[in-house]
């Protein structure tokens, strides 16, 4: 009884990865072609550009944060105003919770705000059409990857420092933790994700849940005793 007390007590959190986990496909690519064709429709015919950035992630001469950037200049342009965006980024995360989000997400999500949970999306996906995404899901915090807003109210296609991804993404969970006042004994940790490149998040929650996972990821789960949740046949 002590402990089940011991643990009413601590600060409920669950983090959630977004592309695969919480939606059924990646988002990155819909979200540029929905600004593209929405905004300046020619910019299409660059894309066949992205071909050798995508080659030269293959070989790993560029790095996954080049690529962002890469694709995010040649389709929608070296900076574009924030209010330009806003528009953009409404009607993208409409189309994501219409046909892109598991139902079994969001009824687990209900749950667990029931329980007293905070949500928090964790994910490479940017910032600045996420967090659209993540206030339609009732998620009351996100940590993703910035771009560089310019002092003219500009956005850049540039990543302002890391990619939120494999540890920088636990780290900056912990920042944001050490930020919020949270000590870690003092908070109990759900973690959702699809891959493995996720395991410092999941290693470092009470409770990692192996969802929708790749192949990888399942083998990993099974051999550290993670649950294993997958919606996507259901």
């Amino acid at each position: 009884m002590a402990q089940s007390t011991a643990q009413d007590k601590k600060t409920r959190i669950a983090i959630y990865d977004m592309d695969k986990t919480v939606t059924r496909r990646a988002t990155y690519t819909g979200f540029l072609l929905h600004v593209v064709k929405n905004r300046r429709p020619w910019r299409l015919l660059f894309a066949p550009l992205l071909l050798p950035g995508l080659l030269l992630y293959a070989l790993k001469i560029w790095q996954r944060k080049q690529l962002k950037q890469f694709a995010l200049r040649l389709l929608v342009g070296r900076r574009i105003k924030r209010d330009e965006l806003a528009s953009y980024l409404e009607s993208h995360a409409e189309l994501v919770l219409a046909g892109n989000v598991y139902p079994e997400l969001r009824a687990r999500v209900r749950e667990e705000k029931a329980a007293g949970y905070t949500h928090i999306m964790a994910t490479a996906s940017y910032r600045l059409y996420v967090s659209a995404i993540a206030r339609r899901l009732d998620f009351e915090e996100v940590i993703a990857t910035d771009l560089v807003v310019g002092d003219s109210g500009y956005v850049l296609a540039q990543i302002d420092g890391y990619n939120c991804y494999a540890d920088a993404k636990l780290d900056r969970v912990k920042t944001w933790m050490a930020a919020a006042g949270l000590a870690r004994q003092d908070c109990h940790i759900r973690a959702y994700s699809d891959h493995v490149s996720d395991a410092p998040l999941l290693d470092f929650a009470d409770e990692a849940f192996a969802t929708n996972p790749h192949p990888p990821l399942v083998t990993m789960a099974q051999a550290r005793g993670w649950a294993i949740i997958d919606w996507r046949y259901k």
